[in-house]
């Protein structure tokens, strides 16, 4: 097995929904910053029913790590739920806030 093919099997990906005080407060930008850092790859964007939705796909260590941060986020929001679906890899490349 060559390298790429051992660091395919070691990414995962997360679906996550964000609900609370988490739009207005920056949220967004503390993601893609937060995901960054870690080397995770996805996006996020706010849903129109108030909650945020973010994809993080990388290493499952990294992608765990957004997932623990999701239910704190940016210094100004008030997380009440974080849901969060494992879904297959889609092969995402950077992290972006979508609109």
């Amino acid at each position: 097995m060559t390298d790429d093919a051992s660091d395919a099997a070691d990414t995962v990906r997360a679906h996550v929904f964000v609900s609370g005080t988490v739009q207005g407060v920056y949220y967004r930008a503390s993601t893609r910053d937060a995901a960054r850092e870690r080397d995770v790859d996805g996006w996020v964007r706010n849903l129109d029913d108030g909650r945020v939705e973010a994809v993080f796909e990388g290493p499952e260590s990294a992608v765990e790590e957004m997932v623990e941060w999701c239910h704190t986020g940016s210094p100004a929001a008030s997380v009440e739920d974080v849901a969060v679906e494992y879904e297959t890899p889609e092969g995402e490349s950077g992290f972006r806030v979508r609109w």
